[in-house]
């Protein structure tokens, strides 16, 4: 498979113990196999992953990689299993700064007695751009390669991103009241628009319109936004029924559900990813499934704020596309993608009394390819292929918590923790050796945390 213009020496091939491609394509795997025939595991052995700069270029047999790949650099990735990076399809990045800052309150409450509150003393440039680069400090030293952010002050959320390397969809908030970024929804637009095209051409960046909710953004809003995310092939990111009070409250205003209005208006659609979605009907459901609309779960914060439970199994049954997020750690409290993805397995089964509901093949699947297929990224990333970039994660299993290891997916989903993160690459740039950021300072990062906190927790003593 060797492309004769490669340099060898300019190569990097990852030998894990198991990889794992996260692809339903069983080509690779036939490829590697002198049995096709029989049935094939979704995780491979003595094999090897070969990087040139930022694209996988070869999957190999390991024992044929010295004579195809002479001189090319190795990482020997013993004990560990090599997976597509995790993608954290719904998070407030910055908002890691407000991590305690108010717990054990319902949402309604909390957003409106302590978070608004304290977001419109302190939300500025300054406060976006550091809470974003300790929010990406802590992805990667989570597994997380790409994420999709809901926040204020776009512009700033993208130069976090450009600076720690991570592929990011940078969401451009949409609401009709005034804010610290915009004056109503027409200068939301505007200013998101100006960013998009500020950013448009780095790679690893892609943008979406991000309405915050039905009941921050009117119809007549979500109705424009949707026409020029259709013009523009962005996606739009939103809150959707998210607790059966909101629902309440839109129904008691409008005569129709949330859902039922972005239906009858031509709102679902491929381009759309909702979050949360705790509350549904059947009939709700096949309105999803038959739009192509993506459904982003978020289980910890939706348990923790008591906002109900995503029905997972009935929208896999449906053919809906999931796709996972930690939402922002002030409601979560962390950004942690692997303990998110073992909540939402543990969650769907109880939920639905079948332990057969969201296997953890399916979970993984989940916070890779479905991430990727909901940000429309997926042609690019969510599976290690070749021809896609190399966004990549090294999980050390070889540690007492996750021996012996019989099936390295149960592995990951059930055992790991993000300590057992090691190695990190976007687009073939090692942005987390052994456990160390390469492009972030660490200790710059629990500085400007610390700072933070000051700032704040003097707001509550005055």
């Amino acid at each position: 498979m060797q492309t004769p213009s490669l340099q060898n020496e300019q190569l990097i091939a990852l030998t894990p113990d198991w990889l794992i491609p996260m692809t339903d394509d069983s080509s690779i795997k036939d490829d590697l196999s002198d049995t096709p025939q029989q049935p094939v595991q979704p995780w491979l052995v003595n094999t090897t992953v070969v990087v040139n700069k930022d694209q996988i270029v070869d999957i190999i047999e390991t024992s044929k990689l010295d004579s195809v790949y002479p001189g090319c650099s190795k990482i020997r990735l013993e004990g560990h299993a090599l997976m597509p990076g995790l993608i954290n399809a719904h998070c407030h990045a910055a908002m890691n700064l407000l991590r305690g800052y108010s717990d054990d309150l319902p949402l309604k409450q909390w957003l409106e007695n302590a978070i608004w509150p304290v977001e419109t003393e302190f939300v500025d440039d300054e406060f976006v751009y550091e809470g974003t680069l300790v929010a990406i400090a802590e992805m990667l030293r989570s597994g997380t390669t790409c994420f999709q952010d809901m926040y204020f002050m776009p512009e700033q959320i993208a130069r976090a991103a450009q600076q720690a390397g991570i592929r990011a969809n940078i969401g451009l908030m949409v609401v009709d009241s005034m804010t610290a970024w915009a004056n109503g929804a027409d200068e939301c637009i505007s200013k998101g628009i100006a960013v998009y095209d500020k950013f448009k051409h780095d790679a690893k960046l892609s943008f979406s319109f991000a309405p915050h909710a039905p009941y921050t953004a009117s119809k007549e809003t979500l109705q424009r936004v949707s026409t020029l995310s259709f013009e523009l092939s962005l996606n739009i990111h939103m809150h959707i029924h998210e607790t059966a009070q909101e629902i309440k409250d839109y129904e008691k205003q409008h005569g129709l559900t949330p859902l039922a209005m972005m239906y009858q208006n031509g709102l679902l659609s491929p381009q759309l990813n909702a979050v949360h979605m705790t509350q549904l009907e059947q009939h709700e459901i096949d309105w999803i499934a038959s739009s192509g609309t993506h459904v982003i779960h978020c289980p910890q914060s939706n348990m923790k704020l008591a906002s109900g439970i995503c029905p997972v199994d009935k929208l896999l049954d449906a053919g809906v596309n999931l796709a996972i997020g930690t939402d922002g750690a002030a409601s979560n409290n962390d950004l942690n993608m692997l303990a998110e993805l073992q909540t939402a397995a543990l969650l769907a089964k109880v939920n639905a009394l079948n332990p057969e509901t969201l296997s953890a093949e399916q979970s993984l699947y989940a916070a890779t390819m479905g991430g990727a297929k909901a940000l429309g990224i997926d042609s690019n990333v969510g599976s290690i292929e070749i021809g896609k970039q190399a966004d990549l994660v090294a999980i050390d299993l070889n540690t007492i918590e996750t021996q012996p290891v019989y099936n390295p997916i149960s592995q990951i989903v059930y055992s790991a923790s993000r300590e057992n993160v090691s190695h990190v690459w976007v687009a073939g740039k090692q942005l987390l050796d052994n456990r160390e950021l390469t492009t972030l300072n660490q200790k710059q990062m629990l500085k400007i945390a610390q700072k933070w906190h000051s700032k704040i927790q003097g707001l509550n003593h005055d």
